[in-house]
């Protein structure tokens, strides 16, 4: 009789799912989260997959990875190295093995390490695990025979019983963390709704998976606990950044009293932004998915005419073709929020990895006099408060905002309170007053905010006609007088250096560092992590990050001044280190900068960052 099994209560584990494009390694990966989530739990995720629509099977280029942190705690990041590596065939093994501890736990499903797998995973022996000099724990089960046992009274095919593997690794995860099954049961049958006979098939499985692990204990002599810390009490969810981006829009949408309109192409990694919005028609939003980038941006500069909350969604390739459309809407000075999930480049470079490469571009990357509020979320749930403020800022400035994510947080997700919307501030967009009619020109301001009135459409006396022509700021007829057009100019970036945003924060040791780490957007949760390492360490180290890029906080050129030593650190070759030495005189910092299309590596930035504080 097999001996009694302890729990361990854990503070924090980070857990890989790898395997095939097709293994469903990301579906197994976000029921986790989500059970994670709901019973209170931080996380923090990171979907790592290949480009290519599917990869020959058991190939190398082909493996698909999901990692998530799940912590008692606050976490920021989906943790540098893995407790537990799921690796699904012999590839996965082979290209994922390096994200695992010393320590971790691996589980492997040995029948596809046969040697015709073997060989596509270019090993040279029948033991990968000796050739790859593995010492940890490993997990080594025959996961499809057992499924096909499990689902063999189903009259399922071969192929269609091989599709549920996924959730027996899931199932086996969620006994070696004492999860409760009813949960990932939930979610299949809400995601499999329209297909009960697979939804309750992969409950099967992930519960063959779970009786494994309690069964026979699976070669560990402990299970695991992550109990809850103290939160903020309300209703939690696992949502990606994308569709907090959704959310946030709808939630503008509705402050402001406005119908919701997106204008977009498909673009990895910004499509689910535009899958989202077309579910919501209930709610009032117009979604088309238009013929190509331009049209996309295209329709949307017309709705915003039309009276719209307006959005157009894509990526840096789309913005390259948007850009010319994005500045009709500077000069008609429209409400537009262009929403650029950044991912690498140049070209098609890596689409369905992170960078933060597209920083100079949202800045300038326009002809002419172009200026154009620049917002960057630094997290998946801050993407519905940094897309609501993208709207206010859109709407009550009558201006084009581009809002900057990237393929890491769009992508990756945390577990989100759900706000209420009472307690966001209103929109208030600058509408025409009424004693205008009847002698209503389009760039009349507002004297106080340098903002010209609207006036949507249709309402009588307030006929008015805008495009793509300098017009003349008084009348609004087309002119090209030289004073007039450095007026106009003028008068366009005053307004946006104008707009009030928030102070830059300083986190961490703020009155005394040595050294001050700089960031903007998606790295915040790895730039804190290091700074919190470097505290511990007994090294005085701050952060500040930025989410308003332009205008810049006031308090910017006070907060690079104050501190002997700073270092600007980015996924790009230094893009925001070299707009902040424009933005302030004398500024020269140190800088950390990858290009990788992954994630920072927290280790990584203490080695350099210490090598600094020396």
């Amino acid at each position: 009789m097999a001996e009694e099994m302890t729990v361990k209560e854990l503070d924090q584990v980070v857990v890989r799912f790898s395997g095939d494009s097709g293994d469903g390694m990301q579906l197994a990966g976000n029921i986790f989260s989500n059970v994670s989530a709901t019973v209170g739990n931080d996380i923090s995720t990171f979907p790592d997959y290949p480009a290519d629509i599917r990869a020959p099977q058991g190939s190398l280029t082909g493996v698909s990875g999901f990692q998530i942190h799940v912590g008692s705690g606050k976490v920021f990041t989906p943790g540098d190295k893995c407790d537990v590596l799921v690796a699904m065939n012999a590839a996965a093994l082979k290209t994922q093995y390096k994200f695992a501890k010393s320590t971790a736990c691996i589980i492997i499903d040995t029948d596809c390490f046969q040697k015709a797998d073997l060989d596509k995973a270019a090993f040279t022996t029948d033991n990968p695990i000796e050739e790859m000099g593995i010492r940890q724990d490993v997990i080594a089960a025959p996961i499809s025979q057992m499924v096909k046992d499990c689902l063999a009274d189903t009259g399922m095919d071969n192929k269609s019983m091989l599709k549920c593997r996924n959730m027996f690794a899931l199932g086996l995860v969620c006994w070696l963390f004492n999860r409760d099954l009813a949960l990932a049961e939930s979610f299949l049958r809400a995601k499999f709704a329209k297909k009960p006979a697979i939804a309750e098939a992969n409950i099967k499985v992930i519960h063959a998976g779970y009786d494994y692990g309690h069964n026979t204990h699976a070669s560990v002599n402990h299970t695991y606990k992550i109990e809850t810390k103290v939160k903020v009490p309300g209703k939690y969810m696992d949502i990606s950044g994308n569709k907090a981006t959704a959310y946030g829009l709808i939630a503008a949408a509705e402050k402001a009293g406005l119908r919701l309109y997106l204008g977009s192409y498909p673009i990895t990694p910004a499509t689910d932004i535009l899958h989202e919005l077309s579910k919501q028609k209930s709610l009032g939003v117009t979604t088309v998915q238009c013929e190509d980038e331009i049209a996309g941006c295209a329709s949307a500069v017309g709705a915003a005419f039309a009276g719209a909350l307006a959005v157009t969604s894509t990526s840096g390739p789309g913005v390259c073709l948007k850009s010319e459309a994005m500045n009709l809407a500077v000069i008609q000075e429209l409400p537009l929020v262009v929403v650029d999930v950044q991912r690498g480049g140049p070209s098609t470079g890596l689409p369905t990895k992170s960078e933060q490469t597209d920083l100079l571009q949202a800045l300038f990357g326009r002809n002419g006099e172009s200026p154009m509020p620049v917002i960057a979320a630094i997290s998946p749930t801050n993407c519905f408060d940094a897309a609501f403020a993208a709207c206010k800022m859109a709407l009550e400035h009558m201006t084009p905002v581009v809002l900057l994510t990237d393929a890491f947080v769009a992508n990756g997700s945390s577990a989100w309170r759900l706000p209420d919307l009472k307690d966001y501030p209103s929109i208030t967009p600058p509408y025409a007053p009424e004693e205008m009619k009847g002698h209503y020109t389009p760039y009349q301001r507002n004297e106080q905010t340098g903002v010209r009135y609207w006036a949507v459409p249709g309402r009588e006396g307030f006929a008015h006609i805008l495009g793509g022509l300098e017009k003349d700021g008084r009348t609004g007829a087309i002119s090209t007088e030289p004073e007039n057009h450095d007026m106009m100019c003028r008068l366009r970036a005053d307004k946006i250096a104008r707009i009030e945003v928030p102070d830059v924060e300083v986190y961490g040791c703020k009155d005394d560092a040595e050294l001050l780490i700089v960031g903007f957007g998606g790295t915040f949760g790895h730039l804190y992590s290091a700074m919190e390492t470097m505290n511990r360490a007994g090294k005085k180290v701050a952060l500040a990050h930025f989410q308003y890029l332009n205008p810049l906080p006031k308090n910017t050129c006070e907060t690079l001044r104050r501190y002997p030593k700073v270092v600007v650190a980015e996924q790009n070759l230094g893009q925001f280190a070299g707009y902040l030495r424009m933005k302030v005189d004398g500024f020269v910092p140190y800088q950390f900068n990858q290009v990788k299309g992954q994630p920072f590596v927290v280790s990584e930035l203490v080695e350099s960052f210490m090598s600094m504080v020396k």
